[in-house]
């Protein structure tokens, strides 16, 4: 069984859309999305440097558009027929194109919304995130809860992402939690998945009610428990959520194996989630499409892996 999965805000680097554009009807595709939304997407996939895409307004849209143009580049979803589909905190959103929940331009209105409300609730305050490297995960989330620290991210494979003020950020760096290795800032413009996003989710919420939500096509893993979410409705209430309650990939990932999960394929731009992979689900295939030139790899993947 083929999992499909899509990163969230921080994967983003500049000029990581330039080679996808070169496929056919890509550019055209993109220029669409960005007239629908009111964001060059092409600029900043392309010309933008790394403070610009940092911008949560700009990264979350960014994020689903590459998603989406990668997983279309590789095959229509029902040739790559996997058995699941998920991403990791606004990769939801991508991962919800992909099983049918939404459609292209109502998820780019809705991660736009997104970005720009999460944008405006970072701006209150001074706050931001850091990946914990190594470390036993109750240790540490008692160290964070004892620092006034939200766990926002449970990613598995050992790694745990705080997030809070910054203030509450160096005195992490500081007085790390016992056997944890390395404390590592995050490229994102705030303390997301925590009481600090609650304003973003009345205006998500707005956004919402004018969508048309499908129920799923294939199985949709949710990161607020893990579990599949068969309805549509459901999926967008958990969207609308999210913003503001832990990520917990882990239970994504301990779902994968209880489906029998055989491989992965991580779109654009890939790497974060096969490298959680790698460690927490071993035996299971892996790959990150991070240019046009993995295509042909990851069809090879689908062919052995597909569903159909």
């Amino acid at each position: 069984m083929l999992v499909l999965v899509a990163p969230g805000q921080g994967a983003q680097t500049p000029g990581f859309l330039t080679d996808w554009l070169a496929l056919p009807g890509a550019a055209d595709r993109v220029a669409a999305w960005s007239d629908a939304i009111g964001l060059d997407l092409a600029h900043f996939g392309t010309k933008a440097d790394a403070d610009e895409i940092r911008d949560t307004s700009v990264a979350q849209p960014l994020l689903v558009a590459a998603g989406i143009l990668s997983a279309a580049a590789l095959g229509d979803i029902a040739e790559i027929a996997p058995g699941a589909v998920a991403g990791h905190s606004v990769g939801e959103i991508t991962a919800a194109v992909f099983a049918g929940v939404l459609d292209d331009t109502a998820a780019l209105s809705l991660v736009r919304r997104r970005g720009l409300a999460m944008a405006e609730a970072a701006a209150v305050t001074e706050t931001g995130m850091s990946a914990l490297l190594g470390g036993d995960p109750e240790v540490s989330v008692a160290h964070l809860e004892k620092l006034g620290l939200t766990p926002a991210n449970v990613n598995g494979a050992g790694q745990i992402v705080a997030a809070g003020t910054m203030e509450q950020l160096a005195a992490l760096t500081e007085d790390k939690p016992e056997g944890v290795r390395k404390v590592v800032p995050l490229k994102v413009a705030g303390a997301f998945h925590t009481h600090h996003m609650a304003p973003a989710v009345d205006k998500l919420a707005e956004a919402s009610r004018t969508l048309n939500p499908a129920d799923p096509k294939v199985t949709y893993v949710s990161n607020k428990d893990g579990q599949a979410v068969a309805s549509g409705a459901e999926v967008l209430e958990r969207l609308v959520g999210q913003v503001a309650n832990p990520v917990r990939w882990d239970r994504c990932m301990e779902t994968f194996k209880e489906l029998g999960v055989t491989a992965l394929i991580e779109v654009c731009p890939g790497g974060t989630l096969t490298g959680l992979a790698k460690r927490a689900l071993p035996g299971v295939r892996t790959l990150a499409l991070k240019t046009p030139a993995d295509l042909d790899a990851a069809r090879e993947l689908v062919a052995e892996h597909t569903q159909a």
